[in-house]
């Protein structure tokens, strides 16, 4: 193929170009219309609690369809088969039905700001700063992953030298959000969600078209990498060998409970947007509407990274120069004509914008509200820490294009991702977890269940499974057990805690524990909100049967 002898670089026209420039023109416009309606710090951190559901949905599952998304599940499809389907089916719809039935009436409920403030309402400052200096850290690390996989796009589109992509696109990050806050961001991401529709659909078609259809593709990955490859559940036996690198049992713990959850319910890079809705029916609405659409973008990016693995069959091997993170920029290369190609591109960055977008923008809130103006300085006047949310912004993204050249050293960035999420979202969901169904875990257990469920997912990684202690043979597998591990630390650690530490009174843990309530749980629906289809138990429980129906079709 031409790209393996000349290197990856995108065959773009004055068309492709006028498509990018349209869409950056119209990211700054949403900016500078959201800006009018920003007055106040809430309305730059959470748009007033002001946004309809379908809004925030939406918003939602864009937020998640960064470089996790695109390039990590195209790298992760052509990296180990259909089994990226676990990350969304099992991985993802479950925790986010969780979200909305169960957890959004104690966030919404509870006028938290972010997800560190319920922590320090439910235990004590101590585990509310360790949670917002983690949390805070997280965002910028997983920002900077965003910005990696946007540099690529830019660099095979321009030639521009990767520093350059990085910092240039993280100015249009930093441009709108600065301008006008979350709004910016959620409406960016809404029409961020169409535009990346609007890329991966004609890509993964015209990749089944060149690889003889879905039977070709079948045909040729069978003879390739084995039956397995194209399996869900095939040789995830104990003991047996599967492309994944992990069984049955780590699978549904580890991805499906324990990364899962912790990722979903914790991040506040997602719960933010829920936050941001009009009232708590619309807060709950959130994350099930974004299960529906998350069920099916499984195909349009698992598909591409399939035909990657045909097409490309050097791809991530020993001696390439191509690792599994090119998949999509490969394909988009070799299959898509002009005018498409900017159509692709410019989906390419809407996403990676989104991601990034969505992590900062979590990012000024925590630091500016859990941080600064509860330990650093304290009661001033709402326009002063408007003003500092908006230079804390300028630093976040700063910061993120130093943290991505770390993911650089990734040849999958889904690896690199899952490994962050299992040392900082699965320690906290565990506190979490436990704290809003425990009334008597203790005031001090919160920050040292946090110490040890993040000190034993690092040990785990860092000595257990790159020193060879114990043989786990893929960086994924290794995640799932270290997520188990931390996940297990810290649950024990606070039990234990608890036993030896005062809890906290009864009085004040209402609408914070299961079984309490507070008068914003017990808020009455807006007019409309309470017809048949728009009833929350049955968005989710129709998002999990349908999420277990699509299984049937990989599970033989």
């Amino acid at each position: 193929m031409q790209y393996l002898a000349e290197g990856l670089r995108l065959p773009t026209n004055g068309l492709d170009y006028a498509i990018l420039a349209i869409y950056f023109a119209v990211v700054l416009g949403i900016g500078f219309a959201a800006r009018r309606s920003v007055k106040t710090s809430l309305d730059f951190f959470l748009s007033g609690r002001s946004l309809p559901a379908w809004v925030t949905g939406l918003a939602f599952v864009a937020a998640n369809l960064g470089a996790t998304e695109i390039l990590g599940m195209a790298a992760t499809g052509a990296q180990y088969g259909v089994a990226v389907v676990h990350w969304y089916w099992i991985g993802a719809i479950p925790a986010m039905v969780f979200l909305g039935l169960v957890m959004m009436p104690f966030y919404y409920g509870s006028k938290v700001r972010s997800v560190p403030e319920f922590l320090l309402q439910r235990f004590d400052k101590s585990a509310h700063l360790l949670s917002s200096v983690l949390f805070a850290f997280a965002s910028i690390l997983i920002a900077g992953v965003n910005l990696y996989a946007l540099s690529i796009v830019v660099e095979a589109l321009l030639g521009w030298p990767q520093w350059v992509s990085i910092v240039v696109a993280g100015f249009f990050v930093l441009a709108y959000i600065t301008i006008g806050g979350l709004s910016s961001a959620i409406y960016n991401e809404v029409l961020q969600f169409f535009v990346i529709l609007a890329a991966l659909i004609p890509l993964t078609l015209l990749g089944l078209k060149r690889v003889g259809g879905w039977d070709g593709l079948t045909d040729s990955l069978t003879k390739s990498h084995g039956d397995n490859f194209l399996s869900a559940w095939g040789g995830t036996g104990i003991g047996d060998a599967n492309p994944l690198g992990a069984n049955w049992l780590t699978i549904v713990l580890g991805l499906g409970f324990v990364l899962s959850f912790g990722y979903w319910t914790t991040n506040f890079a997602e719960v933010q947007r829920a936050l941001s809705a009009k009232n708590l029916s619309a807060a709950k609405r959130t994350p099930l509407i974004a299960a529906f659409p998350k069920i099916f973008i499984v195909f349009i990016v698992m598909i591409p990274g399939l035909v990657a693995a045909v097409l490309v069959p050097k791809i991530g091997t020993a001696g390439s120069d191509l690792t599994y993170n090119d998949a999509i920029p490969l394909l988009m290369q070799e299959l898509l004509p002009n005018g498409v190609l900017g159509i692709a591109v410019t989906g390419l960055l809407a996403a990676f914008m989104a991601g990034m977008a969505a992590n900062v923008s979590s990012f000024n809130t925590v630091f500016t509200a859990d941080i600064w103006a509860k330990y650093v300085v304290k009661g001033r006047e709402d326009t002063y820490y408007l003003k500092f949310g908006r230079l804390i912004t300028a630093i976040g993204v700063v910061a993120s294009i130093g943290t991505a050249f770390l993911a650089a050293s990734f040849s999958n960035i889904m690896g690199y991702l899952q490994t962050l999420f299992s040392f900082f979202n699965v320690p906290m969901f565990v506190v979490f977890i436990i704290g809003m169904f425990w009334k008597r875990a203790s005031m001090k257990s919160g920050v040292w269940g946090l110490v040890a469920g993040t000190s034993a997912a690092m040990v785990n990684y860092f000595v257990v499974y790159k020193q060879g202690v114990i043989d786990i043979p893929s960086d994924q597998g290794a995640n799932f057990v270290s997520a188990i591990v931390g996940f297990v630390a810290g649950a024990l650690v606070m039990v234990l805690v608890t036993l030896f530490t005062a809890p906290k009174p009864e009085a004040e843990l209402a609408g914070l524990v299961y079984g309490t309530t507070s008068p914003g749980m017990q808020e009455a629906p807006d007019e409309g909100d309470s017809a048949w289809y728009r009833k929350p138990a049955l968005l989710g429980w129709g998002a999990i049967v349908l999420a277990a129906a699509c299984y049937i079709p990989y599970s033989f």
